[in-house]
This record gives structure tokens, sequence and C-alpha cells, in this order.
């Protein structure tokens, strides 16, 4: 057997990036073989270090002093935006953190529980009679973005319009219209759009509680916080709030249309639900955070050079056979999961707390008024990846009237 090839000391590997000529699943199955490795390079793009151990990865994210996210993604090492706060090292982060944290806390989640299930309703039931539909495109993209809207101090009567501002910079693709392009005019509208609602909010003075009524108020070291700055704020409470909770959404709804055994369980037992979403975001770590090292260090038995780019990839933490019996099998019962899908560290999920609520209470309500359905038969699913992995489609049907 030969051996496999070495730089610095680390295997030579390839990273799966998702793109739409995959099959579902292909960033996460990678990290199912038995002898993958704890770290290797990767000569994707510029090159980089992907770690796969759980402990790693935590241990990585929680060390801001080593690894930098002022680049978060492996191939961009130096970026020419900077999302606050996600692009933010403490002490600066930690400023804009404290100023957030107030609007995410697990209080504040619970009462929008009403809400969020009003808006979950609506769309089931304009699907239910109709025995046939797309899941992504007519569930899970407009259901978090509608929450979304009502969180920023939005009307619902813009969600078309940020649906296609969101495809089109984060899944856009059209051989005929470059990504990179469309992509750049929809930032450019997306920009002046929320321009002129901070404009205006900074005019507002009757009190009103959304989140860019709220900052407009906010101060940095005793200054207001620059318009260039709420600017980059709103840009990653859009990536965040639209994106990454329709991927879970999917391929969670994947993985049920195609188990009939995990879905009767739901159905039979809608208070595993709550189990049910930890176990689903164990095993399908949708984010893959990446950073930059700050000095010339051995970590974890692997040599990285200052400015190098390192991935911590959370489908490999959630499948790490070291944490988790059988870490590829979906277990309900598994038990709690000290899984780190919403991150680790200072920079760990913000809105995990409605994240939650929102795949709860999305899974409560389809199985509640659609408990059978299943694939379309003869329909290709595409999968993607822009940081996060997500499925373009999931075409499904269902009885109708079987509820």
């Amino acid at each position: 057997m030969t051996a496999p090839e070495r730089t610095r000391g680390c295997p030579v590997g390839h990273y799966a990036w998702a793109s739409g000529d995959h099959p579902p699943m292909t960033g996460f199955r990678q990290f199912d073989r038995e002898d993958r490795e704890p770290v290797f390079y990767t000569t994707d793009a510029a090159g980089y270090h992907v770690f796969t151990e759980q402990e790693a990865i935590a241990e990585g994210m929680q060390r801001t002093d080593l690894f930098s996210s002022h680049a978060i993604e492996p191939i961009t090492p130096n970026p020419e935006y900077r999302w606050i706060p996600e692009m933010l090292d403490p002490p600066e982060h930690t400023q804009w953190r404290r100023l957030l944290a107030p609007m995410f806390t697990p209080a504040r989640a619970a009462a929008m529980e009403d809400d969020i299930r009003a808006q979950a309703t609506v769309l089931i039931d304009e699907l239910a009679n109709e025995g046939h539909g797309d899941f992504v495109s007519q569930f899970a993209r407009k259901y978090p973005a509608a929450i979304f809207l009502r969180m920023m101090g939005l009307p619902l009567s813009e969600l078309d319009k940020f649906l296609a501002w969101e495809y089109t910079i984060l899944h856009g693709n059209d051989e005929t219209d470059p990504r990179r392009e469309r992509a750049a005019q929809a930032m450019g509208e997306l920009a002046q759009y929320f321009a002129e609602v901070i404009a205006e909010a900074r005019k507002d003075d009757t009190g009103k509680t959304d989140i860019i009524s709220t900052a407009v108020r906010w101060e940095i070291d005793g200054a207001p916080v620059a318009d260039a700055d709420l600017l980059s704020l709103c840009t990653l409470m859009f990536d965040a709030g639209l994106d990454t909770v329709a991927a879970q959404l999917s391929f969670t709804m994947y993985t049920l249309a195609t188990d009939a055994g995990l879905r009767q369980r739901i159905v039979d037992d809608p208070a595993v639900i709550p189990s049910a979403v930890e176990e689903f975001l164990r095993v399908y770590g949708i984010v893959q955070p990446g950073r930059r090292v700050t000095e010339d260090i051995v970590f974890r038995g692997c040599p990285l050079k200052r400015g190098e780019m390192v991935l911590f990839p959370l489908a490999a933490a959630g499948r790490d056979p070291h944490q988790y019996e059988d870490p590829s099998t979906i277990d309900f019962d598994r038990g709690r999961v000290r899984h780190i899908s919403f991150g680790a560290g200072p920079h760990r999920c913000l809105g995990s707390h409605l994240a939650r609520v929102e795949l709860i209470v999305g899974l409560q309500e389809w199985h509640r008024r659609i408990p059978h359905y299943a694939l379309a038969a003869g329909q290709t699913i595409l999968e993607h990846h822009s940081g996060v992995y997500g499925l373009n489609n999931l075409p499904l049907t269902w009885p109708v009237g079987a509820a």
C-alpha cells in the first residue's frame, strides 16, 4: 500500500465542497470513512488545513489568539469585506456581542414561539391540499425569512425581494450570467436597501424594539455606531437569518422523507421532536467555519504558518467516532448530545435559541398537517455550499387529505 502524500508532516487530502452536480449529503458523507485523518492538508483553491476531530475543532474555535475570524472562508484569506460581529476578534467582538445578546436570549426566543408557529402554519396550509411541492423554495426558505423580517422591523411584503437577493447572493449559478456579477449586483441592491432603512430608523424616535431600530441607538466606546458598521451587521443578520435554518430543515426533511421509520416515530410521538432536532443538528453540522492562523504554531501535531487558513468543519465534529458511537446513524434515543453544531467559543451562534424554536416548531406543524410524504419520483436533488451546506431543492409528494 502506498503511503499517502504528506506536506509538512500532514497527509494531503481533498475536501468535498458541495456543488450543484453532487448528490445530496456529499459534504457530510466524506467524514463517515473509518480511516479519516484527524487533520489533513487540501490543495483545493489556495490550500488549507482541515481538522476533523471535535475536540480539536472546539479548541481551535475557542483560541481566538491563535486563529483569527478576520477571514472565515478558507479560500479567501484576505477578504475585502467585514461582517459584524462574525469577522471580529476580541475585544472588539466582545463589545458587539454584549449589545446583541439581549435580543437573542432563551426567553426572547420562547416569547416568539406563537408568532413562529403561526408563520409555519400559514405556509404549510398553503401547501397541504396541493399534494406536492418543493420543500426548500415553498417552505424552508420562506419560513425563517419571514421571521427575520419581523425581527429586523421590516414588512412581510418584502419577503419575495429578500428571497431573490438571498438566492442570488448565496446560491445563484447561471453559466450565461456569471454568478459573481449577479451576486455583486444583488449585494449592492441589498446594501442600498439597508442604508435607507438605517437612515429612516435614525430619524424615528417612536421607541421601536426591532434590531435595526435598537442598533441605531447603540454606542461603542462612547460614540454612536457608524452606519457602515450597522450595514455590515444587517448583512450578517441577512445571511445568518435566511440561510442556516433553511438548510438545516432541508437536510432534516430529506432524511425523514427517505426513512419511513424515523418519520413515523415523529408522527406517533411528537414529544420526541426536540431530541430529534438535536440529533439532526449533530449529524448535519451545516456550517464550515474557516480561520486565519495568527502565528507560527504546532496545533494538534500539525505545523501551521502565520497567515495560513484552516477549516473547522462542524460536519466532521458531529460525526467524530471518538465522541459518538456509530456517529453517522441518527438515533433519537441517543440521550444528551453534546454537539458543537452551533460552534464553540466566543463566536458560538448567537441565534441558537431562536433556531431551536424554529426547527422544533417547523417539524411539529409540518407533521401535524402533512404526516405522510416522500421524495417525488424522477427528480434530481442538488446541493450547494457557500460556507453553509444546503439543498437547492427538495421535491416532495403527499396524499391530499391525509392529515
